[in-house]
């Protein structure tokens, strides 16, 4: 059903501080319905700490935060993981539990005492595992799996929560070249909104419809990959020298850092 807002997420004047240290300094942004957006910038800059106010993890020193109009931090925990889905970068996990266990997790939000379909809940979960390269694995420990294996998990965890818009904090961090490239395509391929901080700039550029700079706290641009992914950009967001090609294949900026002689 259509809600009316043409902006599935909306972050107006959002202030984070720590002590007297500014970390997120006023940031209003927009992200429409259905689309991908990345987050981009370097280390430090505050991304982390952005994505952490929109998903509830801090309360904003000032603004709000809103999903189809409705304030973030007004919602219950339940409320809100029927509204977004989240793959943070940091998941310390307290006790250990079992890939399968792990995975469902993501389903409470839509379970019923005592009413919910385990087997059709189960099949959720295994399509899920199926689709991010974890088949085989509902059994195994998650303490015991890789980096990559890890990340492949949590983001079959945020997919199983059938959500509208799906926020990400570096999701192909520790993950080879063959998995960021398929976890990208999964994603893209969901009918949903996705918001995800991304430091590998080629890939936000062959998956992002727009681009959203971030530096010193604050938002300084933002805009298509072609718009975003110029050298004087780049230059003064990381403070290295690019060349930017156009693929020949999707048409997208191929960014290629040039080392320093």
């Amino acid at each position: 059903m259509d809600s009316g807002f043409k902006n599935k997420l909306s972050v107006e004047g959002l202030k984070y501080s720590i002590n007297t240290k500014v970390i997120v300094d006023g940031v209003s942004l927009d992200i429409e319905e259905g689309s991908f957006v990345g987050l981009v910038g370097p280390n430090g800059c505050g991304k982390s700490t952005l994505l952490k106010n929109i998903y509830r993890v801090y309360a904003p020193t000032c603004g709000a935060v809103y999903i189809d109009g409705k304030s973030v931090h007004k919602m219950t925990s339940k409320e809100a993981a029927l509204e977004m889905s989240v793959m943070q970068q940091e998941n310390n996990i307290e006790f250990d539990m079992n890939v399968f266990d792990m995975v469902m997790l993501g389903r409470f939000a839509h379970q019923k005492m005592f009413h919910n379909d385990m087997h059709r809940e189960s099949e959720i979960v295994r399509a899920a595992l199926r689709e991010v390269g974890m088949e085989g694995y509902e059994e195994r420990s998650f303490m015991s799996l890789s980096g990559g294996e890890k990340q492949r998990t949590l983001v079959a965890r945020a997919l199983v929560q059938k959500t509208k818009l799906i926020i990400l904090d570096e999701p192909t961090n520790h993950l080879d070249i063959g998995y960021q490239y398929q976890i990208m395509n999964i994603l893209k391929s969901q009918d949903m909104t996705v918001f995800a901080s991304i430091h590998d700039l080629n890939i936000a550029a062959n998956y992002c419809d727009r681009i959203i700079l971030m530096k010193d706290g604050k938002i300084i641009d933002f805009g298509t990959p072609e718009e975003m992914f110029v050298t004087p950009k780049i230059k003064g967001l990381f403070g290295v020298d690019t060349q930017i090609k156009t693929n020949s294949v999707t048409g997208k900026p191929n960014i290629i850092f040039l080392p320093t002689i």
